[in-house]
């Protein structure tokens, strides 16, 4: 099952036990669950703190679960092969439970000890969803630190029956004592802040006693980081605000043009990015999104910052770093049946449609190398484009045009996603040149038609933004507010990019350095006045 590399790693990951560590599987006939018990006999073979047994009795088959020997009531259960993007989260499962400490902090810990009630969890991911780890990771750490939290981590694959007697039709999916829970990607903070009630007003508390810092970056993606690097290099007290560290980054999959790179995942990318901020003394407050912008009344003034959860903070240059999010059809059924066959993630949700007919909205760069991508999994793909000809690179179009089971439509106005109440069963378009409304009969259609910055909160600001809803910004990267800058995605800067976003972010930081110097702190002139 692995590779001379992967085992090389692993054993080396494994000299990191603590304790000594049980894996107990219940096993089936069939070839999953003999790759299951290959996979753990190589595991325990690296480790002579690493047991294996295969006298499990669970329902699922193959399934395992991984626990501290000395611990048993504290365990994780994967429910087939946790390879993939995966494999990292079997990895810090088998650490975890032998006692190496996990990297979060005590005050996340101490949350999930402290949790009362049973929670049993189950969850579902697939092998190629780049969304899936954090949840899975989440869910461990949860159920290997709190008895009475269990988790079920099941590979959808595997268990294609149970996906769709539960109606499955998006992952990560979480399912809690037997109801659903929650669909996508989540962090162990954002699971516990929907468990624990308080947890909102905690954190508000700890921000609202937050000094006043000379940089606040609010967006945490490639634009938001990078910015923050810089400023916190120029000597300034620098915050970073994000609803989620990493921003879009998280949900993309294979990128290949980051100059110096040849190949990485975006979750990797978001986590490099982490970790470099985290070189330097940047205050990162996450699960903080924006509600509210109030200007400084006079240059070198305060900004202030207003979060959903009730805390202010105040700056006095702030970074506009928000990114932007995908752009919905906005068609009748497209909510209604969001995560029943509507989605917007081919990498992740794609394997749930095996052998099923789909449709991808959009033929921009995104929506043909989704419709490529699915076309190697699903049984039928459509592509769907209002113009008349598609926008993505010759080369991709080149490609999809040679699969045998793709069709495209071209001057095709999407009108309506049709259901049965519980999933998607159809398309209907409206052909543009004669203006007949056609049906599709499929199970699945994913929307790839761009993006819309997220500046909602800005409305009432005076920040000045495009007829797009992007802030405008100068050469500079500087608004039309003294003092707030704006990076990335959210601007009017064209080409959304990482690597344009992350100069974006450095351009914002300096042009923020160069204001600061040049201001003087409001009370600073007021007492020299």
């Amino acid at each position: 099952m692995l590779d001379a590399n992967m085992t090389q790693q692993l054993s080396q990951y494994l000299a990191n036990l603590r304790e000594p560590i049980e894996l107990v599987a219940s096993l089936g006939d069939d070839p999953k669950s003999a790759q299951t018990r290959e996979l753990l006999e190589e595991i325990s073979a690296l480790s002579d703190k690493v047991s294996a047994s295969f006298d499990g009795d669970h329902e699922r088959k193959p399934s395992f679960i991984v626990r501290r020997a000395s611990d048993a009531e504290k365990w994780v259960r994967f429910a087939g092969l946790p390879m993939g993007h995966e494999f990292t989260s079997l990895v810090l499962a088998l650490l975890w439970a032998g006692g190496h400490p996990p990297k979060v902090s005590d005050e996340v810990l101490e949350q999930i000890r402290a949790l009362e009630g049973d929670y049993e969890f189950e969850m579902y991911f697939s092998l190629s969803c780049h969304n899936c780890p954090d949840v899975v990771q989440a869910l461990t750490l949860m159920a290997l630190n709190n008895p009475r939290v269990t988790a079920t981590l099941i590979e959808g694959g595997t268990f294609q029956e149970e996906v769709d007697q539960r109606n499955v039709m998006a992952v990560p999916a979480t399912f809690l004592n037997g109801e659903m829970f929650a669909s996508g990607k989540m962090g162990v903070e954002e699971i516990l802040a929907k468990l624990d009630g308080n947890a909102g007003a905690r954190a508000a508390a700890r921000m609202a006693e937050k000094e006043p810092y000379e940089v606040l970056v609010v967006g945490g993606g490639p634009a938001g980081a990078a910015a923050a690097i810089y400023t916190v290099r120029k000597g300034f007290r620098t915050g970073v605000a994000a609803e989620r560290f990493g921003g879009q980054v998280l949900d993309t999959m294979g990128i290949e043009n980051f100059v110096s790179v040849t190949y990485t995942e975006g979750p990797k990318l978001a986590a490099a990015l982490e970790a470099h901020v985290g070189e330097y003394d940047v205050d990162v407050m996450n699960l903080a999104k924006a509600e509210k912008l109030i200007p400084a009344s006079r240059p070198g003034g305060y900004h202030e910052v207003q979060f959903e959860n009730g805390a202010t903070l105040k700056a006095r240059a702030v970074v506009l770093a928000t990114g932007a999010r995908w752009r919905n059809l906005g068609v009748p059924g497209e909510l209604e049946y969001r995560n029943k066959g509507v989605a917007y993630c081919p990498h992740c949700d794609g394997p749930l449609f095996k052998g099923k007919r789909v449709a991808v909205i959009g033929g921009g760069n995104s929506g043909v190398e989704a419709a490529i991508d699915l076309a190697n999994i699903v049984g039928h793909v459509t592509l769907v484009e209002f113009d008349g000809k598609l926008r993505a690179d010759q080369v991709l179009q080149d490609k999809l045009r040679s699969l045998k089971n793709v069709d495209v439509l071209v001057s095709a106005q999407t009108t309506e996603v049709t259901g049965d109440g519980e999933r998607v069963s159809g398309l209907v378009y409206k052909d543009r040149e004669s203006g007949e409304e056609k049906r599709i009969e499929l199970e699945g259609v994913f929307v790839q038609i761009g993006l819309v910055p997220n500046t909602e909160w800005l409305k009432d600001s005076g920040v000045a933004l495009s007829r797009f809803g992007e802030i405008e910004i100068d050469a500079k990267a500087a608004t039309n507010v003294p003092g707030v800058f704006a990076a990335g995605d959210v601007t009017t800067v064209p080409y959304k990019q990482i690597v344009i976003a992350m100069g974006e972010g450095s351009k914002a930081a300096l042009s923020a350095f160069d204001y600061l110097i040049r201001n003087e702190l409001a009370e600073e002139l007021a007492e020299a006045a």
